[in-house]
C-alpha cells in the first residue's frame, strides 16, 4: 500500500516505523524541522516538510495515488482538514487521530464520516481502555481481545510458587484433562521463544496463553495467581488518560487522582466528582505515603514523563501494591520493563499503532496485536477459498518454525488445535508469530 502519514511526532514516528516493516509505501507530511530531519535519518520513508492541512502539502506527498491517509498531528482541526482533503482527491481511506474527548462520546451526534474520515482514533482513550482492562483482569501482564472477545490472550509472568514450574508443556493437558487454552510463548531473559511439547516452565517466565475467555480466570488460578477485586485506586498524573480511566471505573471503585498543576487539579476535580483530586508531587513518597498508598489495590502512573511512571510503579510494588500500572511511550524502554520488575506496562504510542494496522489490514486479517517489549506478533487470520493453510491437517502443513497456531473459531465455537486439527475457510485463526516467520505465516493465509 501506498500510505501518507500527517505528522511525525512520538505516534506518526511509530507508525510509520512499523508500516514501513510491514512493507509499505509511506510518505510523511511535518511542518517542524527537527521531526522532519529525525525522520529522515532514522526512517525508510519519503519525509517532505510541510503542512498537512494545506493542499498544495498533500498535492505535492502524491496524496492522490494513495491508497491511506493517516493523520497523526496532535492538532485535531488539522487531521481533520487534512483527511477532507484526501477524501476529495479520491483517496479509499482516512484515519484521523482526534483529542477532543467529545469527539468519542457515544453520545456524540456525529459520525466519522460525517467529520470527513473513515476512521477516528482517540490514543488517550485506547489506553485507558487498556488500562481498565489490566485492573479488570488484575493477574495478567497483558490482555488481548480476538474473534470478538470470543478468544483472549492473556499474559502471566510465573512467580517461584507457581504449581506450573518445572513443568514441561506437554504435561500440563494430561495434568488439567486438556485445557482449553495453549501457551503460544514465553518471554525469558528478554528473548521471546515459540515453546515446544518438551519446553519447561521456570520461575520469572512471562507466558502468554491464548484461551476461552470463560476459562481465563480458572488457567490465573492454576498458574498460583489470583485476581485482586480493585476497590481502591491511585492514579499519578491528572491528565486526559487518568480522566478516561476515572470516568469508566465511574462509583464501582474509590478513585484518588494525584497531579502537580494547581489549575488542572481544580479542573479535573470539577470534571471528576466521584473522584478525590489531591493537588500535589506525585514524586514525593512521603506524599503517597500520607494519601495512603499502602491502603491501594492498584497504582497507576499515567503522567507524560515515563521515568517519573517506572520509579513510582516501582515504588508502589515495594510497598506491596497489588496491582501497579505504568505508562511507558519510549520504546526503547519497553524490553527492560519486566526485567527491572514492572507489573504491567501500556505504551500509548503501540497501542494506537496496533488499532490503525489492524484498519490498515482489515481486508487481510481480522485483528492484529503487538505486545510491549515483545517482538512478535498475534494475528487474527480468516483463511478464505484455497488458502495454503486448508488443505491439510496442521501436523502436514510445515507451519513455520517460529509461528504457532494459537487457537480456531470453528463455526462459533473454539478449538485448541492439535496435530490433526484441519482448518477451514472462513475459521477465525489466531497465530503467534515471531518476525523472522511473519512473512511466511502471510502466505498461508492468502
Amino acid at each position: 500500500m501506498n500510505i501518507l502519514i500527517i505528522g511525525a511526532g512520538d505516534i506518526g514516528f511509530q507508525l510509520s516505523k512499523q508500516l514501513s516493516k510491514d512493507q509499505h509505501n509511506i510518505t510523511i507530511v511535518e511542518m517542524d524541522p527537527r521531526k522532519v530531519r529525525r525522520a529522515r535519518e532514522q526512517l525508510d520513508a519519503l519525509v517532505l516538510e510541510g503542512r498537512g492541512e494545506r493542499f498544495h502539502a498533500l498535492k505535492e506527498a502524491n496524496v492522490e495515488n494513495m491508497d491511506m491517509v493517516a493523520a497523526m498531528t496532535d492538532n485535531d482541526g488539522v487531521n481533520l482538514i487534512a483527511s477532507m482533503f484526501a477524501k476529495k482527491a479520491g483517496v479509499k481511506g482516512t484515519i484521523a487521530r482526534v483529542r477532543n474527548p467529545e469527539l468519542v462520546d457515544s453520545e456524540c451526534s456525529l459520525s466519522p464520516g460525517e467529520l470527513g474520515t473513515d476512521l477516528i482514533i482517540h490514543p488517550e482513550k485506547e489506553t485507558a481502555n487498556a488500562v481498565v482492562r489490566l485492573l479488570r483482569q488484575s493477574a495478567a501482564t497483558d490482555i488481548v481481545e480476538f474473534a470478538d472477545g470470543k478468544i483472549e490472550l492473556l499474559g502471566l509472568r510465573l512467580e517461584a510458587d507457581s504449581p506450573l514450574i518445572g513443568a514441561r508443556l506437554m504435561d500440563l493437558a494430561r495434568r488439567y484433562n486438556n485445557p482449553p487454552m495453549t501457551i503460544v510463548a514465553i518471554t525469558r531473559y528478554q528473548d521471546t521463544m515459540i515453546p515446544k511439547g518438551e519446553t519447561k516452565l521456570y520461575t520469572g517466565d512471562q507466558i502468554f496463553v491464548v484461551c476461552d475467555p470463560g476459562y481465563a480466570q480458572e488457567f490465573i488460578k492454576i498458574s498460583g495467581k489470583t485476581n485482586v477485586r480493585i476497590e481502591n485506586i491511585m492514579i499519578l498524573g491528572g491528565g486526559m488518560i487518568a480522566q478516561f480511566i476515572a470516568a469508566t471505573l465511574g462509583k464501582s471503585a474509590n478513585v484518588k487522582i494525584i497531579e502537580s498543576r494547581s489549575g488542572k487539579s481544580e479542573e479535573i476535580a470539577d470534571m471528576l466528582p466521584h473522584a478525590l483530586v489531591i493537588h500535589g508531587d506525585g514524586t514525593d513518597i512521603d506524599l503517597l505515603a500520607t494519601e495512603g498508598i499502602v491502603d491501594m489495590d492498584a497504582f497507576i502512573a499515567v503522567t507524560g514523563d515515563d521515568e517519573t511512571n517506572i520509579i513510582t510503579t516501582l515504588v508502589a510494588g515495594h510497598m506491596h501494591v497489588p496491582r501497579t500500572v505504568g505508562l511507558v511511550n519510549k520504546v526503547e524502554y519497553l524490553p527492560i520493563t519486566t526485567k527491572i520488575g514492572m507489573d504491567a506496562v501500556v505504551s500509548k504510542q503501540l497501542l494506537t499503532v496496533n488499532a490503525i494496522r489492524q484498519y490498515i489490514q482489515q481486508q487481510q486479517v481480522a485483528s492484529i496485536a503487538s505486545l510491549p517489549g515483545i517482538q512478535a506478533q498475534l494475528i487474527e487470520f480468516v483463511p478464505g477459498e484455497g488458502s495454503k493453510i486448508t488443505k491439510k491437517p496442521l501436523k502436514n502443513a510445515r507451519f513455520p518454525e517460529h509461528a504457532i497456531v494459537g487457537a480456531v473459531l470453528q463455526n462459533d465455537q473454539l478449538v485448541i488445535p492439535k496435530g490433526d486439527t484441519k482448518i477451514q475457510p472462513g475459521d477465525k485463526v489466531v497465530v503467534f508469530s515471531l518476525p523472522q516467520a511473519l512473512a511466511e505465516v502471510e502466505k498461508f493465509f492468502q
